[in-house]
């Protein structure tokens, strides 16, 4: 069975790699370790199909050592120590180069099992791992590798690489393939930074593409119906999950409308619908706030909306609550009381709640003072009567600032009108 035509195009040295300019350009910092040939233990964090193997393979060739490949999914202790047990053999004379992919699949006996043999330098270590590295692998083999971040590749660069592939597959194949206008733009820029399927869209479109006169015709429609949804990044439980729902959440309380829709698309066309309507209740609530309390139902009734008639359609209400939450005012002013009074409470700033406002009205024989003492609103002017609420050790806090916005600040001339006259 012939390889995917990504790995018959793999690069074979540093020139060749597209992207990672940042790790890989001429003096930076990665590529001059590779050059000097003392190659230390490494992490590549990044998406996956923007060159992280790739590059692995040409560590190795580049400083003559043997390449052994484990996959964090399938493999175990036990090859771990078979691969290890080829130091100083015929097999790997100039030592070990180990490349293990995915390794937040490895639980911590397993990198522990893998940490005695990196600390003694019988092998050096080059791991990958779509995931944050800080949050998924054991504290002490993060100290004891460098950790190189790789980022999607700019669609100029995949498109030299497709326009590079498209050429290759002509000369296999031996046939002319004639690309329809707009072809290689797109799927340079569908492919969502990830060369490898860039690679494998332009080897489908070849082998699906139209056969006339000996000739292959690739048109956009084919493309299209090849490379739809492959430039969408989503795992929801993985970092780009709540990359896109961050940003989404941002967006609306920095009011962006066009931004905030973006992110909601990418989250409808990913099937998120119960993340998106957490999202916009939370935004309208702690976001907007009191200067707009009316958003709160609103808001509600949309998402109840979306949820009753789910996806496709459900993007039409989301959209009407998404825009909203973006033009609407903004306050966190009760977002920030709530917070500060759940950070006494937590320190232990308690006390006793004033008499006036327990529920019981009967004083033991011990109190002198006997009387609940509570004053009704009601019977007073304005419904309001000056009396202690808060504990005594509390009874100055002002966990609540008016907002800046109109609602707010109406609410705050009316109670200075009544409590301060």
């Amino acid at each position: 069975m012939a390889a995917p035509l990504a790995d018959r195009i793999r690069p074979q040295n540093l020139d060749d790699i597209v992207g990672q300019c940042h790790l890989l350009g001429k003096g930076k910092a990665l590529r001059r370790i590779i050059e000097s040939g003392e190659i230390p233990n490494m992490i590549f964090y990044g998406p996956s199909g923007i060159g992280k193997t790739t590059l692995a393979s040409i560590i190795a060739k580049q400083t003559d050592r043997s390449l052994y490949k484990l996959n964090g999914t399938t493999a175990s202790t036990s090859d771990i120590r078979d691969i290890v047990s080829q130091v100083d053999t015929f097999a790997a004379p100039n030592g070990i180069l180990l490349y293990l992919d995915e390794i937040q699949y490895f639980n911590k006996k397993q990198q522990q099992t893998l940490l005695q043999f990196i600390e003694n330098g019988r092998i050096t270590l080059i791991a990958s791992t779509t995931e944050n590295p800080y949050f998924y692998v054991y504290n002490a083999i993060l100290s004891r590798c460098t950790v190189f971040e790789f980022k999607p590749v700019k669609k100029e660069d995949v498109l030299f690489a497709v326009k590079r592939a498209f050429k290759i597959m002509q000369e296999e194949q031996k046939r002319k393939i004639v690309v329809d206008e707009e072809v290689e733009e797109y799927i340079s820029t569908a492919c969502g930074g990830d060369v490898r399927k860039a690679m494998n869209a332009v080897e489908l479109c070849v082998l699906s593409g139209e056969e006339r006169d000996n000739i292959c015709y690739v048109s956009l429609e084919t493309a299209k119906e090849l490379t739809q949804r492959s430039s969408l990044r989503y795992d929801k439980s993985g970092d780009e999950h709540y990359d896109i729902l961050s940003a989404f959440q941002k967006s609306m309380r920095g009011s962006d409308p066009d931004a905030a829709v973006h992110y909601l698309a990418r989250l409808i066309v990913a099937g998120d619908l119960p993340s998106i309507c957490r999202r916009l209740m939370v935004c309208a609530c702690e976001d907007v706030g009191l200067a707009y309390p009316q958003i709160i139902p609103i808001v509600k009734a949309a998402v109840d909306a979306a949820i009753q008639v789910g996806l496709p359609e459900a993007r039409i209400p989301l959209a009407d609550a998404v825009i909203l939450v973006c033009n609407a005012p903004k306050s966190n002013s009760a977002y920030c009381a709530v917070n500060s009074a759940i950070e006494d409470v937590q320190k232990g700033k308690i006390g006793n709640i004033p008499r006036c406002l327990q529920n019981k009205h009967y004083d033991g024989e011990d109190n002198r003072h006997k009387g609940q003492f509570y004053k009704y609103p009601h019977d007073y002017p304005n419904k309001w009567v000056e009396q202690q609420y808060l504990p005594d050790e509390l009874k100055d806090v002002n966990y609540y600032k008016f907002g800046e916005n109109k609602i707010e600040q109406a609410y705050n001339m009316y109670w200075k009108k009544i409590k301060y006259k």
